[in-house]
This record gives C-alpha cells, sequence and structure tokens, in this order.
C-alpha cells in the first residue's frame, strides 16, 4: 500500500532537536504567565492526592514534571529531545522518584501500569495514525481506575498534525458506556482545554 503525501505526519524528532537548538525555552514554558495557569489548573484537576506510578509523556524542560513528583511514588517522565531532557534532569536533580528517559511514544512504550497517564501539549504532533495507536497503548497501561489527564492548546498550528481539539475528541469518543473509559471532568479554557478520563 502506498503512503498517502496528503496524510499528515507525526513531527520526528529532529524538528524538535532543531526548535531547542534555537531557543532553550521555545515556548516560554519557565517564564509564562499562561503556563504557570495551565500548570497549576492541570494539577488541581488531578482527582487523587498521590499516585504510585505515573507517566508523563513530552515532559520537555521538566517543569510540570518537578511540580508534579511530590505527589508520586514513581513518575517516568519521557521526551524525544534529549535538550530538553538534560535541562528536565538538573531540574528534578533532587527528585529520586522522577526517572527521565529519552522514548517516543508510539515507537517506543514503557512496560507496566500506571495509575496517571499525562498527556499535556503532546498528542497534536502525532499523524493520525500514530494518535489511534498512542490511544491504545495508553487505554492497555491503565488498570482500573487508572486516570488519563489530556491539556492540549486549541488554536490550529500549521505544521502540526492535529489540533487539540481532535485529540480529545478522539479520546472522549472512547468514553462512552460500552467503551473503556469514563469522563472525569472537562474543562475549556480561553486557548486550551483539559480532560481527565479514567479506565473503566
Amino acid at each position: 500500500m502506498e503512503p498517502n503525501p496528503n496524510q499528515p505526519h507525526t513531527l520526528p524528532p529532529d524538528y524538535f532537536d532543531k526548535v531547542y537548538e534555537a531557543n532553550q525555552d521555545p515556548w516560554d514554558f519557565a517564564t509564562s504567565a499562561y503556563e504557570q495557569e495551565k500548570y497549576a489548573a492541570t494539577l488541581a484537576a488531578l482527582p487523587r492526592e498521590h499516585y504510585a506510578r505515573a507517566f508523563e509523556i513530552g515532559c520537555s524542560l521538566g517543569i510540570l514534571t518537578a511540580r508534579l513528583a511530590p505527589r508520586c511514588d514513581y513518575l517516568l517522565a519521557v521526551d524525544v529531545a534529549e535538550a530538553a531532557l538534560q535541562q528536565a534532569r538538573q531540574r528534578c536533580a533532587d527528585l529520586p522518584q522522577v526517572e527521565l528517559q529519552l522514548l517516543r511514544v508510539p515507537n517506543e512504550f514503557p512496560p507496566g501500569q500506571f495509575d496517571l497517564i499525562l498527556v499535556s501539549e503532546v498528542g497534536y504532533y502525532w499523524s493520525p495514525a500514530d494518535l489511534a495507536r498512542a490511544a491504545d497503548q495508553l487505554v492497555a497501561a491503565l488498570p482500573a481506575g487508572g486516570q488519563l489527564v489530556l491539556v492540549h492548546w486549541t488554536p490550529p498550528v500549521h505544521d502540526y498534525p492535529l489540533t487539540g481539539d481532535a485529540v480529545h475528541e478522539f479520546f472522549l469518543e472512547k468514553a462512552t458506556p460500552d467503551g473503556p473509559l469514563r469522563h472525569l471532568h472537562g474543562q475549556r479554557y480561553e486557548k486550551y482545554r483539559l480532560d481527565v478520563l479514567e479506565r473503566r
């Protein structure tokens, strides 16, 4: 079967390598008031105070990672960009429960199950096919009662394969009465949305 040239492709790791090469904090994660408010809203939306095993996909500079870590016994945080992970390692150096890995989901996926999985500002980088693969992996990695938190910018970005809304709607389709997930909470803000789902 020939690849469809019109089908959007997942953004490759070297896209992010170039972004971080040009700017150590390309999205102003450390300084933007918008980002700080979004991190606070994300942590406030977590249904539990504490999680035994958590998995953060697309941890970037580790800013949210460091804030989430005190609520976790173990937190695996991954990214596709080594330059970002170097900063995350410095930021999380005093947090022994944090493990940082260079990992590309869905091509690579960690073993085991997680009672919290965080997909924040990463889903729109996947192609539709990779989003579907990742979603299957994420659902399989959640035990009954495990929670999935989605947080994404909603305005379209011309070089991203998907919009934040498309990512959230895809997962919400799995939160039907017969589906594997149930929707616990959803909130739309001016420029991003946040949804919390739970494995049935």
